[in-house]
């Protein structure tokens, strides 16, 4: 059975056997390079909460080469506090060690039916490119000239076939739906006409997850999955830490980058009842589940619990004033999860350090 189809405990259950699994391959040495690299690349993408966008699946890359940044629709403002400060800390990092970022501005769209598209852009594709757009040229004006920090790269999803499509700033693209299956050395050669100022190391790093791309495009087009292309979530995430979630669609992620979080945590909830109501996955429960990471400071543990527990706090009260009848669906826990050892820690329901009233 389809596991969005089990009763809610069993997919719950199903979620930290996922987190453990996880784990377990980073203890093994089997996850790969940490940090989100990808050769001498370090990959970071902005992004819509929308689980059917899963670059890691799409791309044939562990979770961990990716930092991932999520919020409604991809809209991102960098010049939001927290996201600046740790898009900065992610550059600063990567320049200690001699890497380049190549960022990812992402949207998504359906070719199939435009109502499948972004809900956070009313389904309007072409004003989630020109927001995409936007970001590059705050990226610009953030870490100077494309190449020398960081590559910022406007890049579609077309989530019916989990194509990508790269954009050049003066409006050429490169749809990799339409990319046959003709070799490495094409693609490659396609890259360097769209895109002649990435630099080579760049370019390098990323040609594998294209041709990745191309070949898992292949694979969807020989397959049915009418299902898949409709939200089918039953899981939201509220704040970081999710890298070990490996399918796609499966949860609404919502990142803590957003000065209102209440409308994409409103919108999550929405789309969850709206998946319940058209029988795309069963309306005995979803599942709340709110993370955030460990620093490596004396006292990060207790701060990282109290961050998961006031995200917890904030979105169950949300959901309970705006859908309370999928608030009586709701099962609720908070975590923080431990990068080096890849670890998602569940916070004792009693012991979590909410504040008096607030639960």
């Amino acid at each position: 059975m389809d596991m969005r189809f089990r009763p809610i405990e069993d997919r719950i259950a199903w979620i930290f056997s996922q987190a453990q699994q996880y784990a377990d391959q980073i203890a093994a040495g089997r996850s790969g390079d940490a940090g989100g690299t990808v050769g001498s690349t370090v990959l970071a993408s902005l992004e819509c909460m929308d689980g059917r966008l899963h670059l890691p699946s799409a791309t044939g890359t562990l979770p961990d080469r990716f930092v991932s940044f999520r919020n409604l629709g991809g809209i991102f403002d960098l010049g939001w506090p927290y996201l600046s400060e740790l898009l900065a800390d992610r550059v600063d990092a990567a320049g200690a060690q001699g890497r380049r970022v190549l960022l990812l501005l992402t949207y998504h769209f359906s070719r199939g039916s435009r109502s499948r598209g972004c809900a956070g852009f009313h389904c309007d594709r072409a004003a989630a490119m020109r927001h995409a757009e936007g970001l590059r040229r705050q990226a610009l004006s953030a870490f100077g000239r494309a190449g020398e920090r960081v590559y910022p790269l406007v890049c579609g999803f077309e989530t019916d076939e989990d194509a990508l499509i790269l954009h050049a700033p003066g409006g050429d693209c490169l749809d990799l739906a339409a990319v046959g299956a003709d070799g490495f050395g094409s693609l490659q050669d396609s890259l360097q006409r769209l895109l002649p100022d990435m630099p080579q190391s760049i370019q390098r790093d990323l040609l594998p997850l294209l041709f990745n791309n191309v070949a898992h495009i292949a694979e969807i087009r020989q397959q049915q999955r009418d299902l898949d292309r409709e939200h089918c979530e039953w899981m939201i995430g509220v704040g970081r830490g999710f890298d070990f979630l490996r399918l796609p669609n499966t949860a609404l992620l919502v990142g803590p980058y957003d000065p209102d979080l209440s409308h994409p945590i409103s919108t999550a909830a929405t789309i969850i009842r709206s998946n319940m109501e058209r029988g795309r996955i069963p309306d005995d429960g979803f599942f709340l589940l709110a993370s955030m990471p460990v620093g490596a400071g004396e006292f990060d543990a207790t701060r990282a619990a109290l961050k998961s527990a006031f995200l917890a706090d904030f979105a169950a009260r949300l959901v309970r004033e705006e859908e309370p009848w999928l608030a009586e669906r709701m099962h609720l826990r908070s975590a923080i999860f431990h990068p080096d050892s890849g670890r998602l820690e569940i916070l004792d329901q009693q012991d979590s350090p909410r504040l008096s009233g607030h639960a």
